[in-house]
């Protein structure tokens, strides 16, 4: 239901929305899905919804029409692109010339060709004198400065995915963040902002935006 929910919402929202993985449950219902939702703010608005849901109705799997209680678990994250663009201002960099070490005689380097690059932002230094060519010697410094550099970037993108799964709670009693009741009443309340909907069939139609909008109005919630 929460994911048919979001699916309307987006709709709402002219967002467009890709289904990236469906897994069926055991027996009936849903397991699990992936989504990418493309569209302007998307994740901005969207990551308001990570948590736990709580959901209460009368199964319609369950032939005596007894009341359940079920719980989703929603995860939100923004996408991390694979085309890192890793960019080298002029003013970042240090540039230092010395003479290659190698062996003496008729091969010895005379002149200043080895590289030394010192990348002041992150403080890498980077040095190559394999290269009898001081031009050469800056090009492969810098190929591998710009490999370091997007390895650090990956690095501060994983962290960034920590920031956002730390926040996962178990799927249980007490830690849902909004229960969606259809019976014995109709009511939708969400336990962070104590934001109530009486209407709780228009909620599963995708109109949430009162949830998110109190959520992101309340400054003690926002990140």
């Amino acid at each position: 239901m929460l994911f048919r929910m979001y699916n309307r919402w987006c709709e709402r929202k002219g967002f467009t929305v890709d289904l990236l993985d469906y897994q069926p449950g055991e027996e009936a219902g849903l397991k699990s899905a992936t989504i990418k939702v493309k569209g302007e703010f998307s994740f901005g608005l969207l990551k308001t919804e990570s948590g736990v849901h709580r959901l209460v109705r009368i199964s319609p799997f369950d032939a005596n029409s007894r009341r359940h209680t079920s719980f989703a678990s929603v995860h939100v994250y923004p996408v991390v692109e694979d085309n890192v663009e890793i960019e080298i201002r002029d003013e970042d960099l240090r540039i230092d010339t010395y003479r290659a070490s190698g062996a003496g005689g008729q091969h010895v380097n005379k002149t200043s060709s080895a590289i030394r690059l010192t990348h002041a932002p992150s403080g890498i230094v980077v040095t190559c004198q394999s290269e009898r060519s001081q031009h050469k010697n800056k090009e492969a410094a810098m190929t591998v400065l710009k490999s370091r550099l997007y390895q650090l970037e990956l690095e501060k993108q994983a962290k960034k995915m920590e920031k956002f799964s730390k926040n996962k709670k178990k799927i249980e009693w007490g830690s849902q963040i909004r229960s969606y009741v259809f019976h014995p009443y109709s009511m939708v309340k969400d336990h962070r902002t104590l934001v109530e909907v009486g209407n709780t069939q228009a909620v599963m139609d995708g109109d949430i935006d009162q949830f998110i909008d109190a959520y992101l109005s309340d400054p003690d919630l926002k990140d």
